[in-house]
C-alpha cells in the first residue's frame, strides 16, 4: 500500500502529465481541410490517404496539437472529379473554416483544389498528383507537392530503360487529362520516343473507363509489337488494363512500364500480373526497409499495427503533409496562410526518406524517385502480409530528377504564365479560425 504524501505525489504527477492533453483538449479545435477520392477509380489510393491523414493528426494532438490547438480531419469524397473537388475545396475553406487543404489523386483534381486555395490564401498541399503542371504550368503560392511530378519519374525512369531498351519501340497507352499527357510527354523526351509515327499511341477516357476502352487500345498495341509497353495509367483503371494485358500474354513478348506505381494498385493486378513489371515511386515499405530510413520504419509499423498491412505512398505523403503543416506553422507562429507559405519556402525536412526540400522557385518537394520492379509470386507472397510486391532496383537523386529553373520557366512560358510564383499580399491576411 502506497502512504499518503505517496498517493498524492502521484497525483500531483499524473496531473501534471494531463495538463497539456486537457489544455489541447479544451482548446478551440484547427480543422485540417482533406478532399480525397472515397469512390471513383482512384478509391483505393484515396483509402491509404485517409487512414495515414488520421494516423498523423492522432499523433499530432498527442504532441499537443498545433499551437496548443487540438486537431480535427474536415473530410470530402472529390469522386476524382475536379467539379466536384472545387466546390468540397470552398466549403471546407468557407464554411468549416480550414486552415489548410491536402489530398487529392488526379491531377486536375489537384490543380483545382490549387486554384481555390490561392483564392482564399490558404496552403494546399498534393498529395498524389503527377502532373507536371502542378507545380509548373498552373502552379501558385499557396500550392505545394509532397510527391515527385511526371518530369522527375521520367527521368529517372529512362535512365533504367535505356541500359535495357536503348533504341527499342514503344507504344503508349495514355488516360486523356493532364497527368496522362504530361507523363507521356516526359518519358517520350528522356526515352528519345518523340517520334509518334515509330512510338505510337493511344488515349483512354478518364475520369470514366471501360473494359473495352482498354481492350482497344491494347489491341492496337498487340498489332505494333512494340519492346516497351507503357500504361500511363492509374489507380482502378491501371488494374484493369494489366489484368487484360496478362490475360493476353502481352507480357511474353513486350516489357510492361507504369509510370507511377502505388502498392494499391500491385495488389489489385495480384502477383502473377505484376511481376516483372518496372515503374517508380517515391516512397514505398520496402524502400524504407531497404535503406533503413528510421522514420519510414516508425510509420510503417504504427499503420500496420493498426490495419494489418502496409501504407503506400500515397499514405506517406498524407502522413507527412500533415506534420509538414505542423512543423511550418510552428516555424511561423501562426496558422496565417502568407506566413506558413514563408516558412515552408526553401525548408529542408527528413521524416520517411532520406532529405527533401520544398523548392522556393515552384513548391515541388525535391526528392529521391526510385524506379521498382515487380517481385515474383513467391517473394511477394513469402512475407506476412503477402505484399513484397515491389524490388527496388535503381534510385535518381532529386537534384538530377527534377526540372532546373530553366526548364521551369520554359514551361511556364510556353502556357503563357508568369516565370514567377504569385507575390504574398502586403499585409498579413487575418489568420481564419
Amino acid at each position: 500500500m502506497f502512504s499518503l504524501p505517496a498517493r498524492r505525489a502521484s497525483h500531483c504527477l499524473l496531473a501534471l502529465l494531463l495538463v497539456p492533453w486537457i489544455a489541447v483538449a479544451a482548446a478551440t479545435p484547427v480543422k485540417l481541410g482533406f478532399n480525397y477520392p472515397r469512390t471513383g477509380p482512384y478509391f483505393g489510393e484515396g483509402l491509404d490517404q485517409l487512414r495515414a491523414a488520421q494516423l498523423a493528426v492522432e499523433e499530432v494532438n498527442a504532441q499537443g496539437g498545433i499551437l496548443g490547438r487540438p486537431v480535427e480531419l474536415a473530410i470530402r469524397d472529390s469522386h476524382s472529379d475536379v467539379k466536384v473537388a472545387r466546390a468540397n475545396a470552398l466549403e471546407l475553406i468557407d464554411k468549416e473554416g480550414a486552415v489548410m487543404l491536402f489530398g487529392g489523386a488526379s491531377s486536375n483534381v489537384a490543380v483545382a483544389m490549387g486554384e481555390v486555395a490561392e483564392e482564399r490564401g490558404v496552403p494546399f498541399f498534393g498529395t498524389l498528383t503527377y502532373a507536371n503542371a502542378t507545380t509548373g504550368a498552373d502552379g501558385h503560392r499557396h500550392t505545394f507537392r509532397e510527391c515527385n511530378n511526371a518530369w522527375m519519374a521520367a527521368k529517372a525512369l529512362s535512365k533504367h530503360l535505356d541500359r535495357h531498351f536503348r533504341g527499342g519501340k514503344y507504344f503508349y497507352v495514355t488516360a486523356d487529362y493532364n497527368w496522362g499527357w504530361s507523363t507521356e510527354e516526359s518519358l517520350r523526351r528522356f526515352t528519345g520516343t518523340t517520334d509518334a509515327s515509330v512510338h505510337k499511341g493511344v488515349r483512354t477516357p478518364f475520369p470514366v473507363s471501360t473494359a473495352e476502352d482498354f481492350k482497344r487500345a491494347l489491341r492496337a498495341a498487340q498489332a505494333e509489337k512494340p519492346d516497351v509497353l507503357v500504361l500511363v495509367l492509374f489507380g482502378q483503371d491501371l488494374v484493369n488494363a494489366i489484368n487484360i494485358a496478362s490475360a493476353w500474354g502481352l507480357k511474353k513478348s513486350m516489357q510492361l512500364v507504369v509510370p507511377n506505381l502505388t502498392l494499391p494498385m500491385a495488389e489489385g493486378s495480384g502477383p502473377e500480373n505484376m511481376a516483372g513489371v518496372v515503374g517508380t515511386l517515391p516512397w514505398s515499405w520496402e524502400v524504407a526497409e531497404k535503406y533503413q530510413f528510421a522514420g519510414g520504419l516508425r510509420f510503417v509499423e504504427a499503420y500496420a499495427k493498426r490495419h494489418g498491412r502496409y501504407p503506400s505512398t500515397a499514405g506517406a505523403s498524407a502522413y507527412t503533409i500533415v506534420h509538414e503543416f505542423k512543423a511550418a506553422v510552428e516555424r511561423a507562429g501562426s496558422f496565417q496562410g502568407d506566413a506558413v507559405v514563408k516558412a515552408l519556402e526553401g525548408h529542408r525536412y527528413t521524416r520517411l526518406k532520406d532529405a527533401q526540400e520544398w523548392r522556393a522557385l515552384d513548391h515541388q518537394s525535391v526528392q529521391t524517385v526510385y524506379v521498382v520492379r515487380g517481385n515474383p509470386p513467391d517473394v511477394v507472397r513469402s512475407d506476412k502480409y503477402r505484399l513484397r510486391y515491389f524490388e527496388v532496383v535503381d534510385q535518381m537523386s532529386g537534384a538530377e530528377a527534377v526540372q532546373t529553373r530553366k526548364e521551369w520557366e520554359a514551361e511556364r512560358r510556353a502556357a503563357k504564365k508568369p516565370l514567377t510564383l504569385e507575390r504574398l499580399a502586403a499585409g498579413a491576411r487575418e489568420a481564419r479560425r
